[in-house]
């Protein structure tokens, strides 16, 4: 059994359906393509919004479920060609086109969303097919009974194998698609080496085809296309959900993304438990279309590299990209290789892949991808109520009362001692700038407050609570954000849904609509309300550092961290940061903030700290500390001091 074989249709050792792929005579009607419609530029997101004032996006709700139905209405449609009486080589093929829609499909909800490509799914792929395989042909299951359970075994290996690799952060990229790869392997090697297999492989020929269509190539047809439809309603689910956003966030910058509130594993391991199964659904269907499989055939690289093609070339941008890949290559497998030309085939492959890389990396959907919502231009935003700065909606309070305290923390890289027992306080209300020489380890205590690093040793307690084992999202979701120095926007997501994404996953988890419309007050706010709809790209420095400092404030933190959110900056657009960060402190919002620009430091400060190689050296009043002469010798070095 070979998924892409050595017949016409690249399926060897069909069995009871390899008649199936003869050519149609002259008297055959015309091959029927099917093409798919309604690829909108914009879509449009179907949840219930939450009722607030200011802009309302261009499309809404309406829209989204327009999509939706746009698909069942097709493939209901698709169902009823059974019925016109059409040459079963036509149900075949269209099974076959639907099959590899499925499984490019299922691959791209976790490894073109999130960018984790994995060459792992030929393991799920025959897991689900061994599934079915042995249930059906050793213990009598029937086989519609089998599929829930292919999905189940391939989702559990799937999720095993993400509950181990997406714990570790040095399995990114390449390394995960190796390990994927090698789990392909292991999985084959076990399958065959055990009485699953044992080497002569599973025959399913005595397996009755249930009875859905007037045929038994229509059943497979029908079956085919149900699991293609849902497939697609999910992957456009995922697209227009919050859940996407957080995989797409993922794709450009991880670490960021955890930061700004993202729960990055859960959020692969929902990606990676619905592409599992649904590789598993469609393994079990494949098993009995072929009726005979094999572990040397089935755990090979041709499923995940096949698959990688087909969605590259769509588009893994995009809900359906994979789904035109895969109508395209497996069309054009046809073409070639019942014309007796497949060496031909396999070169124009090849060359398909070189021109996608080079001239579409985005795949032929790439141009019509337009994640970003539109708002009518003459609609104007209200300015951010004082009520949203802060997550408790209270202004500035006790000042003696300390909002984070920081205990004898430490942290050292590869035997350089960043931060050697750094203790400081924060205060409610107050701005406390943390100064100090290049070096000297602001930037890795913003880094370890935040969560991005874990600090070696010491505490840190935000608002009574130890925050050691909080993962960077749970930091956020208790009032904590931050900005970095050199921005971290997430690159192909627009202005507007850059800063929608705190509100989603942070504490006030408002669907996308009711976030996109309050994330708009906040591009208000910081005078980028023009820009919503570009991506950051589009942006200049000070642009990019404003949408960092309004991605950082739509969480709604009490406390928010601003790494030299100043550098770089001319003089009149630091006159203008300081004056939004004064306002965002009489908001009710705490700020903590590294710069080494003297003139914001004095006209924001209430304290300072001033940090050297690690240690804390002085803490007071701005002009007091700056006079010390062990503060000035910090900064210019003894023989200027």
């Amino acid at each position: 059994m070979g998924v892409f074989g050595s017949n016409p249709m690249g399926a060897g050792g069909m069995g009871r359906h390899s008649a199936l792929f003869s050519s149609p005579d002259a008297r055959s009607p015309l091959p029927i393509f099917v093409k798919i419609a309604a690829l909108i530029d914009a879509p449009c997101h179907p949840f219930a919004s939450i009722a607030l004032t200011g802009p309302k996006p261009v499309g809404g709700i309406a829209h989204g479920y327009r999509t939706l139905g746009a698909i069942v209405v097709a493939g209901i449609a698709l169902a009823t060609l059974p019925w016109f009486r059409l040459p079963l080589f036509y149900e075949s093929f269209l099974y076959l086109v639907l099959h590899w829609i499925v499984l490019a499909t299922s691959w791209n909800i976790l490894s073109g969303y999130s960018g984790y490509f994995s060459f792992g799914h030929g393991a799920f792929f025959g897991a689900g097919m061994y599934t079915t395989a042995v249930l059906a042909s050793r213990f009598a299951t029937p086989f519609l009974w089998t599929l829930p359970a292919a999905a189940l075994v391939a989702a559990t290996l799937g999720l095993a194998l993400g509950a181990v690799v997406f714990r570790v952060r040095r399995l990114r990229g390449e390394l995960f698609a190796l390990v994927t790869l090698a789990v392909t392997f292991v999985v084959g090697t076990i399958v065959l080496n055990t009485s699953i297999d044992g080497g002569p492989g599973v025959y399913l020929s005595a397996v009755a085809v249930p009875t859905i269509g007037p045929s038994a190539a229509s059943s497979f047809y029908l079956l085919a296309l149900t699991i293609a439809v849902v497939t697609l309603l999910i992957a456009r689910w995922i697209y227009a959900a919050k859940l996407g956003t957080g995989l797409f966030a993922i794709r450009d910058d991880e670490d960021a993304a955890e930061v700004m509130g993202v729960p990055t594993f859960r959020c692969k391991m929902i990606a990676l438990g619905l592409s599992c199964a649904l590789a598993g659904i469609a393994g079990g269907v494949h098993g009995l279309f072929v009726s005979y499989v094999t572990a040397g055939e089935t755990f090979s690289i041709v499923v995940p590299l096949t698959v990688v093609l087909m969605s590259v070339l769509g588009g893994t941008r995009h809900w359906a990209g994979p789904a035109v890949g895969g109508a395209i290559i497996t069309t054009l497998l046809y073409a070639f290789t019942a014309g007796d030309h497949p060496v031909l085939g396999k070169a124009v492959f090849g060359a398909m892949l070189i021109v996608v890389i080079l001239f579409l990396p985005d795949g032929v959907l790439g141009r019509l991808v337009t994640r970003r919502r539109r708002r009518p231009p003459s609609e104007t935003t209200v300015a951010v109520p004082k009520a949203m700065m802060a997550g408790s909606a209270h202004a500035p309070t006790d000042a003696a009362l300390s909002l984070l305290i920081v205990r004898d923390v430490r942290k050292a890289f590869v035997g350089v001692q960043a931060l050697s027992g750094v203790s400081l306080q924060i205060r409610q209300g107050e701005i406390l700038a943390l100064l100090g020489p290049n070096g000297s380890g602001k930037s890795t205590l913003i880094n370890v407050i935040s969560g991005h690093y874990r600090q070696d040793a010491g505490t840190i307690v935000f608002e009574g609570r130890d925050l050691r084992d909080f993962s960077p999202h749970r930091i956020m979701h208790a009032g904590i954000a931050r900005t970095y120095q050199v921005p971290r926007p997430f690159g192909h997501l627009s202005v507007l849904e850059n800063v929608a994404l705190p509100i989603m996953f942070g504490a006030a988890a408002l669907h996308r609509d009711a976030a996109e419309r309050e994330a708009a007050r906040w591009l208000e706010f910081t005078g980028l309300s023009t820009k919503a709809d570009l991506l950051p790209d589009a942006l200049n420095l000070h642009q990019r550092k404003f949408l960092e400092l309004a991605r950082a404030l739509a969480s709604r933190p009490r406390l928010v961290l601003l790494d030299e959110v100043l550098s770089g900056l001319t003089p009149g657009e630091i006159h203008e940061a300081v004056k939004l960060i004064h306002s965002i402190r009489d908001a009710g919002t705490t700020i903590l903030f590294v710069e080494h620009v003297m003139r914001a430091v004095m006209a924001l400060a209430d304290r300072v700290i001033v940090l050297d190689h690690g240690v804390v050296i002085a803490e007071g009043k701005p002009t007091e500390v700056m006079e010390q002469a062990h503060v000035v010798t910090a900064f210019l070095g003894a023989k200027h001091a």
